[in-house]
C-alpha cells in the first residue's frame, strides 16, 4: 500500500493565493491532497490582473487538493480572524501558514505616495505579524506546524536601500518578524521560515517594475517546488531560516533549473536583494 503524500490533508492557510507565487504553492500541495484555505482579496475579477480566490479554488480542487475560498482583506483584523475561524471550522486546524500576501512600490523617498507606503507596512509587516498572531493558537496543535514567510535575507547593504527605502524596509520587517518566531517559539516545535526567489519570477507584480525582460524570469513553479521541500522539513530541526529557492532545491539533489525558465535560451535575471 502507498504512504500518503507528505501533505495529504495538512491544512494550509495560504494569503495572496489567488494568484502568482501563492497560488503556486497551493497547487503544490493540492497534489498532496492538501486542505487550502485561500486568502485573498480578489473575488471578482480584475481589470488588469488574472485570477480570484474562486479560479484559484477551481484550479486547487483539479490538483486534487480541497479548496476554501476566503475574500480577505489582511489589513483587517476582523477579517483575518474571520478566515482562521473559517478554516478551523471546516478543516479542523491550521498546519502551515504561507505569508504570501505583499505589496510593492519601487519609489525614492521623494517620490513615493504616502498611501502607497501606509499599504506596503499594512500588508507587508502588519499582515504578516497579525496573520501570525491569529494563526498560532492553532499551530501549536499541529503536528508539524511550519510558518513560511516570502522575504529576502537581510543584507545591511546600501544598494538594497538607496533606490527604494520604504519597499526594503518592508520586506526586511516581514523577515525580522520570521526570525523573530521562530526563536520565540522554538520550543514549541513551530517552525518559521523565509523563502526567497534567486531570480526575477514571471508574476503579476512585475506590472510593478518597469523595464523588466520578461523573457529572463522563471516560473512560479521552482518557488513552489522549493516551498513543497522546506513544508515538508521537520520543524524541530529547521527553523529561522532565510532560504533561497534554487539553494534548497539543490539541497535536494536538483541540478537542471532549465524547466523553469520562461525562455531557456535567456539568462535568469536575479531578484532584488540577491547578488
Amino acid at each position: 500500500m502507498e504512504p500518503f503524500p507528505p501533505l495529504y490533508k495538512k491544512t494550509l492557510f495560504v494569503t495572496g493565493a489567488s494568484r502568482g507565487i501563492g497560488l503556486a504553492i497551493a497547487l503544490r500541495a493540492a497534489k498532496d491532497g492538501a486542505n487550502v484555505a485561500i486568502v485573498a482579496k480578489t473575488s471578482e475579477p480584475h481589470p488588469r490582473l488574472p485570477g480570484t480566490i474562486y479560479t484559484a479554488a477551481e484550479a486547487i480542487r483539479k490538483a486534487g487538493g480541497q479548496p476554501l475560498p476566503i475574500a480577505t482583506d489582511i489589513r483587517v483584523e476582523q477579517q483575518v480572524a474571520n478566515a482562521v475561524e473559517q478554516t478551523v471550522h471546516r478543516f479542523g486546524g491550521i498546519d502551515i501558514l504561507v505569508n504570501n500576501a505583499s505589496a510593492i512600490q519601487l519609489s525614492s523617498t521623494l517620490d513615493i505616495d504616502l498611501k502607497r507606503f501606509d499599504l506596503m507596512y499594512q500588508i507587508n509587516t502588519r499582515g504578516t505579524f497579525l496573520c501570525s498572531k491569529l494563526c498560532l493558537p492553532f499551530l501549536q496543535k499541529a503536528a508539524s506546524a511550519h510558518v513560511l514567510t516570502m522575504a529576502p535575507p537581510i543584507a545591511l547593504e546600501p544598494k538594497w536601500f538607496d533606490r527604494h527605502v520604504a519597499y526594503t524596509v518592508s520586506k526586511y520587517a516581514m523577515a525580522l518578524i520570521t526570525f523573530g518566531l521562530a526563536a520565540e517559539f522554538r520550543a514549541l516545535r513551530i517552525a518559521f521560515n523565509c523563502l526567497w526567489p534567486k531570480t526575477v519570477i514571471q508574476t503579476a507584480a512585475l506590472a510593478m517594475i518597469p523595464g523588466i525582460d520578461v523573457n529572463r524570469c522563471r516560473t512560479p513553479d521552482i518557488v513552489a517546488d522549493a516551498a513543497y521541500a522546506i513544508l515538508r522539513k521537520d520543524p524541530a530541526l529547521f527553523s529561522g531560516n532565510f532560504c533561497i529557492d534554487e539553494d534548497i532545491l539543490r539541497a535536494e539533489g536538483v541540478t537542471d533549473f532549465d524547466h523553469y525558465a520562461v525562455d531557456q535560451s535567456r539568462v535568469p535575471l536575479p531578484d532584488l536583494f540577491i547578488d
